[in-house]
């Protein structure tokens, strides 16, 4: 099992909320999130969250592996919501949360589990990616978001508007019509987009948090065949560079309109044997 992690938190003096961790066939990655500004409810805070929930994901999926990764995902909500819902207020509408992708080698095949707008990255051995992203978020971000994206990033005006925005994003956490990430209810489990891909078909497998994907979907400054080449040739730590020099060309957010200039970013990639 040859693994490369890169992670960066969005600024160096600032705690790092993505999470990710590989062993005995399986890897996780979890991007926290929260309302950037409100409280959350949570003594612990977002990165305690992500980093809990995923140590205990990747040990229940690797210690149970013909368990479906769903089910493990909430087992292990479960268990963090015991760990702090006699300390913090697991009802309120900001609490901690975190999207999740998960993978595991079980029978000749790759199980995946990817909920909430981080991706896996899929690279065939004939050369084709496929990556598995859930656009829920996203697509309800897009009928959100028209006056934030309209406004400088980073100043007053931006700053207000998204706020508003993420008010409303809130609100549709984890309801139909809206979208999915892991939180305080085990149930959002079940909405996790899940698949197998045959084992001997993939050349690697990537794990990806929206900070690291930037450079495709929102700068659209590489595809995802060239973001493989780039992994296979210099890993993931030169991903997050190129990641951080477009975000420093666009400090404004004016060609990249987006609701944070930089984001924690992190990628785990996997080359199959």
């Amino acid at each position: 099992m040859k693994v490369a992690l890169g992670s960066q938190p969005a600024d160096p003096g600032r705690e790092n909320e993505d999470f990710a961790a590989a062993g005995l066939g399986a890897a996780v990655l979890l991007d926290g999130a929260g309302v950037a500004g409100a409280e959350t409810g949570c003594v612990h805070g977002i990165a305690w969250f992500s980093s809990t929930l995923g140590g205990l994901l990747l040990a229940d999926i690797a210690a149970q592996p013909a368990r479906p990764l769903a089910d493990c995902l909430a087992d292990s909500i479960r268990t963090v919501r015991t760990l702090h819902e006699g300390t913090c207020d697991l009802a309120y509408r900001a609490s901690p949360s975190s999207t999740v992708v998960a993978v595991r080698v079980q029978s000749g095949a790759l199980e995946y589990l990817v909920l909430g707008d981080s991706t896996l990255l899929l690279a065939e051995g004939d050369g084709s990616t496929a990556a598995v992203t859930d656009q829920r978020l996203d697509e309800v971000g897009k009928r959100l978001r028209g006056p934030v994206d309209a406004l400088p990033t980073g100043s007053p005006e931006h700053a207000a508007a998204l706020a508003e925005y993420r008010d409303a994003l809130t609100g549709l956490r984890n309801r139909p019509g809206g979208f999915w990430i892991a939180g305080p209810d085990p149930q959002a489990a079940e909405h996790a987009l899940t698949g197998t891909v045959p084992l001997d078909s993939l050349a690697s497998v990537t794990l990806l948090s929206d900070g690291a994907t930037r450079l495709v979907d929102s700068f659209q400054l590489a595809d995802w065949k060239e973001v493989l080449g780039l992994l296979h040739s210099s890993g993931p730590d030169e991903l997050i560079r190129r990641v951080r020099a477009a975000e420093a060309d666009d400090p404004d957010g004016r060609r990249w309109p987006r609701g944070k200039t930089r984001d924690d970013a992190t990628a785990l990639h996997w080359v199959m044997p």
